[in-house]
């Protein structure tokens, strides 16, 4: 089960919104945390076991405790059974990124950084940790390491939702460049199906572009 991090972003009301993704199976296990605020990240748990993971059953049902601890906002709870599942097996990067967000979650940057770090080490390509770095470099300002971590992380997993949603944010807002925020929510809206407030960004988008066009007709 997942769950992710809160991002805090300017001009729209907060997304009270919730997903449980596999993505952590699909890519090897993670979660992500957003940051607080309006137009917040839908929040993640980075991954459940997958069935083929050779880990003893009670080392599995401790991981899933974790997971569920974490989902329902119990991050003390949740943070000392990922590291006591952590202890048992260490080469799980699930486990990892569900720290950082827990991290994130409580403003400890650094100690966010260093799980994705080690997450990132064991599976380079892993898109939620991807995605939770992403989140980091854009809550300190760093706009172009958040968008290549985005983009890296859709680029190994195209359905990742979560990473076109904050491509989205990270192009409206931070990077004022419409079209391509535009293609990104269109893109995570055909992949998690309706959301009507992303379907209010998506259509807000797409008049101040056509206003941008026409103003550009006139002056030429």
């Amino acid at each position: 089960m997942l769950s992710q991090p809160f991002t805090d972003y300017g001009r729209h009301a907060a997304v009270v919104l919730t997903l449980f993704l596999l993505a952590a199976c699909a890519s090897g296990g993670g979660p992500t945390a957003p940051d607080s605020g309006p137009k917040a990240q839908p929040a993640e748990v980075a991954g459940g076991l997958d069935a083929e993971t050779s880990i003893p059953p009670q080392v599995r049902t401790l991981y899933e405790q974790a997971a569920a601890a974490m989902a329902a906002g119990d991050y003390v709870d949740a943070e000392l059974r990922f590291k006591e599942f952590l202890l048992q097996y260490p080469s799980y990067p699930g486990a990892h990124v569900n720290l950082a967000i827990i991290h994130a979650t409580n403003e400890n940057g650094e100690a966010a950084q260093s799980a994705l770090d080690a997450a990132l080490r064991l599976n380079p390509n892993h898109a939620a940790a991807l995605n939770q770095l992403g989140m980091l470099h854009r809550k300190n300002g760093k706009f172009l390491e958040a968008e290549a971590a985005y983009m890296k992380a859709v680029t190994v997993k195209p359905d990742y939702a979560l990473a076109h949603y904050n491509l989205g944010i990270l192009n409206e807002l931070y990077l004022q460049r419409l079209d391509v925020a535009l293609q990104h929510f269109e893109d995570y809206q055909a992949l998690v199906g309706e959301d009507k407030q992303v379907e209010k960004w998506i259509a807000d988008l797409r008049r101040r572009i056509a206003a941008a066009q026409r103003t550009a007709n006139v002056a030429d």
